[in-house]
């Protein structure tokens, strides 16, 4: 069974080595440097530079549907041979929400609310970033469930940063 894992950028390169991750998404502010680990190939990264932001802020860069698409495509076109690896600056927002479209889009049979207490679970300072979710929602079709789940689990736990963690991609991976 493919394994999805989360962390912040400061155990990258630890968390790429423990999991033997093949596929990479950085989720980062714009010129953030970020070193991908030498395990994963270019073209196995995918580097979205937006802001941790849920609405326009000068100086930062709000999420776009155009993102969204693009790191449901990267997921999509995942072949689970191997780990995938999601990262931002804390583990705690924006990969906690890209973790959550990861497992709603690759598992689309899944409730959404199972789903988000399923990363609850697995990450007590997960606090998704609402507008990363909001457009994947409307990409996915989920008719508002989505965000109706994240908001269900509320803030997670207070942390400056959070610890890194594998999000279960069905139920069956939970055991």
């Amino acid at each position: 069974m493919p394994t999805l894992h989360v962390s912040p950028l400061s155990q990258l390169a630890a968390t790429a080595a423990a999991s033997g991750a093949r596929h990479l998404v950085t989720l980062l502010n714009v010129g953030m440097e970020v070193e991908r680990p030498a395990s994963i190939a270019p073209e196995r990264h995918l580097c979205l530079r937006l802001s941790d932001i849920s609405a326009p802020r000068e100086g930062h860069v709000l999420a776009a549907e155009d993102d969204v698409a693009r790191l449901i495509a990267f997921l999509r076109a995942w072949d689970r041979q191997a780990p995938l690896l999601i990262h931002c600056w804390a583990g705690i927002s924006r990969s906690t929400a890209a973790a959550f479209i990861a497992a709603c889009a690759l598992a689309p049979e899944r409730e959404e609310a199972e789903v988000a207490r399923a990363l609850r679970e697995a990450a007590p300072s997960a606090t998704p970033n609402p507008r990363l979710v909001a457009l994947a929602d409307a990409a996915l079709d989920r008719e508002g469930r989505m965000t109706r789940a994240i908001a269900a689990i509320g803030r997670g736990a207070e942390a400056f940063e959070g610890t890194p963690f594998v999000m279960p991609l069905s139920a069956a991976s939970r055991c």
